[in-house]
């Protein structure tokens, strides 16, 4: 594909992923350099890998330049193609945050032009590299994700008395007894709403899991379970499956029910009472963020009948 068909085809699809971060499309398999090592290690190792540019991290593996391909083809006009990277390398670099949007990452491709980008914590330790191949990578993986979600809920709808028993992702028969963590949500008390989250977040540490993986678990766990306290009008439960390559969680009420699924998943859509907007809730963020900080998720609802919703959580780069 051209590179201005890409460029057409992410605008088109940018305004439908806008949600998804530089730590979601990231590419974790980064090639670095030291500043100590020539040019023509880097032209090399360029050639090997067939790309345009290196990261040069320091000792810490912190970010403090990038050599690109330009820099190669000047050091082989003037001759210096054994001299250090650091002596040519880009020293200011343009990079992305872990939380940079979608629309900010496209927005630096469209200004600067650069094949990729690293992605640095706020120590300037890179995380890794976004290239255009990485984001349409991304975007294909949540179409693929959304058509799976969409066939297993129509699977699901024409077995409506299973949806309580049965895992939405997989189909299979959930053993809730043989969860991990359970807790019941008392709708009854607004102050009380995130208890659960906070408990399951406690929980997953003592288990010593990756910090970004609990966190991820915890505020998707957390609008789910506000959800049920603000929206339902009847007790819920979460339950959560601590496994070897994920953590799935699952968060059901026999409540009110979604009226609209597809439009609750819209940001900002909300039908929350005043009074509840008054305590700090109901901004229409609750299933997009859900969304968002999980791998996978899956929500059933029908008017009466509850709310089902279940999420799947992967360390980054093993999705």
């Amino acid at each position: 594909m051209s590179e201005d068909r890409v460029d057409e085809l992410l605008q088109k699809l940018q305004k439908y992923f806008s949600h998804i971060t530089a730590a979601e499309i990231m590419n974790q398999n980064v090639i670095t350099l030291t500043p100590e090592r020539t040019l023509w290690q880097a032209k090399e190792l360029m050639k090997i890998r067939k790309i345009s540019g290196i990261p040069v991290v320091n000792d810490k593996k912190q970010l403090i330049g990038i050599v690109s391909i330009e820099d190669i083809i000047v050091a082989l006009e003037k001759g210096c193609i054994k001299d250090s990277i650091e002596e040519h390398m880009t020293k200011k670099v343009v990079s992305f945050s872990p939380a940079e949007s979608l629309d900010s990452i496209i927005s630096k491709f469209e200004r600067y032009h650069f094949g990729r980008f690293p992605v640095i914590d706020e120590s300037g330790k890179i995380l890794g590299v976004i290239s255009k191949k990485d984001i349409i990578r991304t975007i294909l993986e949540r179409f693929r994700l959304i058509y799976v979600h969409d066939e297993r809920r129509s699977q699901i709808l024409e077995k409506e008395a299973e949806w309580f028993d049965r895992s939405l992702i997989t189909g299979d028969y959930v053993k809730k007894s043989d969860a991990d963590f359970t807790f019941r949500i008392d709708y009854t008390d607004v102050d009380l709403a995130g208890a659960g989250a906070a408990k399951l977040k406690a929980f997953l540490n003592k288990k010593e899991l990756d910090e970004r993986l609990v966190r991820r678990v915890a505020i998707a766990t957390y609008e789910a379970e506000v959800n049920v306290v603000i929206h339902s009008e009847s007790e819920g439960c979460i339950y959560c499956w601590v496994e070897k390559d994920c953590i799935k969680v699952r968060v059901e009420d026999h409540g009110k029910g979604i009226e609209n699924v597809e439009q609750a998943m819209k940001e900002g859509y909300s039908t929350a009472t005043d009074h509840i907007r008054e305590l700090g809730f109901g901004a229409g963020m609750g299933l997009p963020n859900m969304r968002r900080y999980s791998d996978k998720m899956v929500v059933m609802s029908e008017v009466g009948k509850g709310v089902v919703v279940e999420m799947i959580f992967c360390e980054r780069g093993r999705t």
